[in-house]
């Protein structure tokens, strides 16, 4: 229980992954999600109810065997060295949980997981190509080579990096357009697939209960719940006894979801099994800053110029500005406040993320918002 005058004792689980956020502060920017996110989400689930085929994918690119894990594979490294992976000193391996790691900027190791379901490979691959950029692309002149300054700012910043690239890119109409051929020439079974239908089936809101197959409409919701737990187990507000009621009320009244078991429930991350309390909320905020990076991208680069080169394969001027704006600056910021107000001219903000989706589902759903 907080006391008058006594800092509040989840700011400093936060400040481990988040420096500069306090969970004040955070309460306020969650809460304003939830309230866009969760009328957004009614919205998408009461036209997929009346409308059943609204978002039904193109025959042929449904999930199965069909797509062989070694044409995945090939195509997913492709990709990676086109977006500007350097595989002179990085690799790109297989798992059972995507991740990036490696010893510096000059030994980045990544690896993805391939299945029958296509998307999650490919997509997983560019996540963490965007994860292994921020590496490459850190300081390494004499002012930066081994020092804090040339490390990550924190979580949510690094998750901004993969997150920019798999949300604003990869999940961007412009990015189909590069991508489509290259399907076409490894899946010969999905030539009549356009670029429109794959940018359709790719962006699909389905509500489910793994946080880690979520779509970035509802995904914050899975993030902001785990936060709200944590927050009220911290203030003892709640039992640890009380999580898988409060967790399945939640998946309810938020996703729409019934939860069967509390393995496809409250046990199904790792996070809190190992003490890592206060990491979720770096998801989301690293999906938050990502749109207002992309969008100062956009204002310097020019939007129409910079869909143009997404296009035509064309990576390295965003990837550039990113270098310059982001990675090569490293921790020389205070906070990611700071490092956001520098580089887009404002604080971070979930108002141009609540926008993106909106603007962005309410016309792949047909809606009326």
């Amino acid at each position: 229980m907080n006391r008058p005058g006594v800092a509040d004792p989840y700011d400093g689980a936060l400040d481990a992954f988040e420096r500069g956020m306090t969970a004040e502060r955070l309460d306020v920017i969650f809460a304003e999600l939830r309230e866009g996110l969760v009328p957004l989400l009614d919205a998408i689930n009461a036209k997929k109810a009346s409308t059943p085929t609204v978002d039904t994918p193109h025959p042929t690119l449904e999930h199965g065997e069909q797509w062989g894990t070694d044409e995945q594979a090939a195509l997913a490294k492709e990709v990676a060295a086109q977006l500007g992976y350097s595989f002179d000193n990085g690799r790109l391996d297989v798992s059972t949980h995507p991740f990036t790691g490696g010893a510096g900027p000059s030994d980045v190791r990544m690896t993805t997981r391939f299945s029958a379901n296509w998307e999650e490979g490919f997509g997983a691959t560019v996540h963490e190509t965007g994860h292994a950029l921020y590496e490459q692309g850190r300081d390494l002149g004499d002012e930066g080579r081994g020092l804090p300054v040339s490390s990550a700012l924190s979580m949510g910043v690094h998750e901004s990096q993969s997150l920019l690239w798999e949300r604003m890119v990869l999940q961007s109409k412009a990015f189909w357009k590069y991508a489509t051929p290259l399907f076409h020439a490894r899946f010969p079974f999905c030539k009549e697939a356009t670029a429109e239908d794959f940018y359709a089936t790719y962006n699909r809101v389905s509500p489910g209960c793994i946080r880690v197959e979520a779509d970035e409409v509802t995904y914050p919701l899975h993030v902001i719940l785990r936060y709200d737990i944590e927050r009220a187990l911290f203030r003892g507000e709640m039992e640890v006894s009380d999580v898988p009621r409060v967790w399945n009320e939640r998946m309810l009244s938020d996703l729409g979801v019934e939860v069967p078991d509390d393995a496809n429930g409250c046990l199904q991350d790792i996070h809190w099994s190992f003490g890592a309390v206060g990491y979720f909320p770096s998801y989301t905020l690293g999906a938050v800053m990502a749109v207002q990076i992309f969008e100062a991208a956009q204002r310097d680069l020019g939007a129409e110029a910079l869909d143009a080169q997404i296009a035509q394969g064309d990576f390295s001027p965003l990837r550039e500005w990113l270098r310059t704006k982001v990675h090569q600056v490293g921790s020389l910021y205070a906070s990611p406040d700071e490092l956001l107000t520098a580089v887009t001219g404002a604080p971070l903000s979930p108002q141009p993320f609540l926008a993106y989706l909106k603007s962005k589902y309410s016309e792949l759903y047909q809606l009326e918002l």
